[in-house]
């Protein structure tokens, strides 16, 4: 799979994993796919709870510059962080968020693609909330089409605890798996009602 340059944001609030979920799609691209990768990473003024946001880049060649300027993907998982970073998303760009924390504006004035998963929820069914990172970073994978999914899989047994390596990658085979099924269906417009799509067995 040829990575072209692309400039992610991910950002929500301390304890969501935001930071962990760039070190591992980095390290998905870098290190098991054999590509290129650089993170910068932001917190609030407080580690739980407070701002939190990451910027990645990947290439399939070196990268001069480490910095997201005009991110082409972002990840929102708080209200927070959509309405201090949307504006700053490409037009054409990929916005994925958390469904249940996240609320898109209608008045966000550029074309754009929104997949929403309920990461949280999903986490929490598989009894551990903190998981949701993982979950997310699945739902990525899969709507993204960025990475090999192996690669990231990879990478996320990789980068946890090993008493934690099972539970986070169930979770990100559920949210590789609701990526896979939100695709069966268009993108959520800017302006669209945001409804639920996963529905607990």
């Amino acid at each position: 799979m040829r990575l072209q340059l692309t400039e992610i944001r991910i950002a929500g609030f301390g304890g969501q994993g935001v930071i962990l979920s760039a070190i591992v799609l980095g390290k998905a691209a870098s290190i098991f796919q054999g590509a290129f990768a650089t993170m910068t990473q932001n917190f609030g003024p407080e580690a739980r709870g407070g701002a939190c946001s990451a910027q990645l880049v990947l290439s399939d060649s070196p990268i001069l510059y480490p910095y997201v300027t005009h991110p082409d993907i972002m990840v929102i998982m708080s209200q927070e962080a959509y309405v201090r970073f949307a504006p700053e998303l490409k037009d054409g760009g990929i916005m994925i968020i958390e469904q249940d924390l996240v609320r898109v504006s209608s008045d966000l004035s550029k074309e754009i693609q929104v997949y929403s998963v309920p990461a949280t929820r999903i986490a929490e069914e598989l009894g551990k909330r903190m998981v949701l990172n993982s979950v997310m970073v699945g739902f990525f994978t899969a709507v993204t089409k960025l990475l090999d999914a192996d690669a990231v899989r990879k990478a996320v047994a990789d980068s946890v605890p090993s008493s934690f390596r099972e539970v986070n990658l169930k979770a990100f085979e559920k949210g590789l798996e609701y990526g896979i099924a939100a695709l069966t269906n268009a993108p959520i417009s800017a302006d669209a009602e945001l409804e639920t799509q996963y529905s607990p067995e």
